[in-house]
């Protein structure tokens, strides 16, 4: 996805998750996660103020004091503005981003502003599935074009680092109803991935909508049918963990 396609995304989500976020209340439990909201919106905010800080002053380093103070934030009646203020500065500032921007990166993209609208797109994303779980209503799909990124940017990026490598060997199938499917293969150096329409012989598959195996490679709830040995299937979730740098 290009960046205006990822920044549209991220204008839509943001507002979303901290309408959920504060109808669940801040001590509600996020689904799938050891959160409570009071700490998924600081979290989810602190990111925001980091990204745009990095983007802001062209940081060739992650270690900024936005960064070291994600995490923390205001008392309870401040967070729902102190998330809209920094998710405002965040757009404003990826939107006002140079094409040529330099600055830190951790996953490959085609720029760095793309690998930051990407980012903050996904991150926002995911947590507004979350806040919107805790709030016990309906969780939005994500549309398929955004949930296919977000299934390359997991498995092109986190997952392909060494310390996510899983010593036991399997092939995990995903098979997505509304496009391109793929094949997870662990047991080597790396976690490979590859798109494949045959999926045929692997050792476990994943069926559902992009957005149900988007979340599902993001250890998140949702409606995706496991099929074969689920033990295998477990292989990613106890493997696999997402991390800045």
């Amino acid at each position: 996805m290009d960046v205006e396609a990822l920044l549209n995304q991220l204008a839509s989500d943001g507002p979303l998750l901290i309408e959920a976020a504060d109808r669940a209340g801040w001590d509600a439990a996020v689904p799938g996660t050891s959160w409570d909201v009071r700490s998924l919106v600081k979290h989810v905010g602190g990111v925001h103020r980091w990204a745009a800080d990095i983007v802001d002053s062209r940081s060739s380093t992650f270690d900024t004091r936005a960064g070291r103070a994600v995490g923390s934030g205001p008392d309870d009646d401040e967070l729902v503005e102190w998330f809209h203020n920094g998710f405002a500065a965040l757009l404003a500032t990826l939107g006002s981003a140079a094409p040529d921007l330099e600055c830190c990166t951790f996953l490959p993209a085609d720029s760095p502003k793309h690998f930051w609208a990407r980012r903050q797109a996904h991150e926002t994303a995911v947590h507004r599935a979350d806040a919107q779980g805790a709030a016990g209503g309906v969780v939005e799909p994500f549309e398929s074009a955004f949930a296919q990124d977000g299934i390359a940017e997991i498995l092109h990026g986190f997952a392909r680092r060494k310390s996510n490598a899983s010593e036991r060997k399997a092939s995990i199938g995903l098979e997505a109803a509304d496009g391109p499917s793929w094949v997870v293969t662990l047991g080597g150096e790396r976690i490979e991935s590859a798109e494949r329409s045959d999926l045929s012989g692997t050792d476990v598959c994943v069926r559902g909508l992009s957005s149900d195996l988007y979340l599902w490679l993001w250890n998140r709830p949702c409606d995706a049918v496991v099929e074969g040995d689920p033990e295998l299937a477990t292989l990613w979730t106890r493997t696999v963990r997402v991390r800045w740098g």
